[in-house]
């Protein structure tokens, strides 16, 4: 069975544990965001808001809703297209890898203007981040890269239904690219392209923690 692929800190530690974090700090990272997503309130990482509403994932689809998921697709966004961006201009990379890192960062920052765009005034602001040396390795890269683009398409995925239909149709045509970078990413690393029939769908609970365990997020 393929091997599956989910945006923990243990994966960046399966791939160079000298770059991580120490416990304490994952622990304490991990604590808050599950203690304020169950507090049912909107939590605020180092600055960076994110909607952490549970009573929304029944709530009838509708402008504020929308613009609740919008904002944490940006966030993710926003993650992807600076990782990109430090990537490529690192140095670390050649060959297909670069091509790619060139290729989807342009695609992820096309995203962040399209998120704000659709957001306006109400587009959250872009965090500052630290990938821990994952953008300066070749290999680490490739092996970050499959986790962040896996859990991109996750947390698409999970918030589908929760859009009006036309919000609906304009993050379909996000996630079907981000569905082959995802896709073009394993074939680099020399894993199956689409390892199985149906890709996840991850709660902004999930997908908020899992981000947050990283530490990619500094303020």
């Amino acid at each position: 069975m393929p091997e599956q692929h989910h945006l923990t800190l243990e994966v960046v530690e399966r791939v160079d544990p000298a770059d991580l974090v120490d416990e304490r700090s994952r622990d304490t990272r991990a604590a808050f965001l599950k203690k304020a997503v169950g507090a049912g309130g909107v939590i605020a990482v180092s600055g960076v808001v994110i909607g952490g509403l549970p009573a929304l994932v029944t709530a009838a689809p509708g402008a504020a809703q929308d613009a609740e998921i919008l904002n944490f697709a940006l966030l993710l966004e926003y993650l992807e297209a600076e990782f990109y961006t430090q990537a490529e201009s690192g140095g670390a990379l050649d060959g297909e890898a670069l091509e790619f890192a060139k290729t989807v960062g342009a695609h992820e920052r096309a995203h962040v203007e399209f998120l704000m765009k659709a957001l306006g005034d109400k587009a959250n602001p872009k965090p500052t981040f630290d990938f821990k040396g994952t953008t300066e390795d070749q290999e680490m890269f490739i092996q970050t890269a499959i986790v962040l683009e896996d859990t991109g398409v996750a947390a698409y995925n999970g918030q589908g239904a929760r859009l009006t239909k036309e919000v609906l149709a304009s993050a379909a045509s996000v996630v079907s690219v981000e569905a082959r970078h995802a896709a073009w990413i394993r074939d680099i690393a020399g894993e199956p392209p689409a390892p199985k029939a149906f890709d996840d769908l991850k709660s902004k609970e999930e997908i908020e923690t899992a981000v947050g365990d990283t530490g990619f997020i500094t303020s």
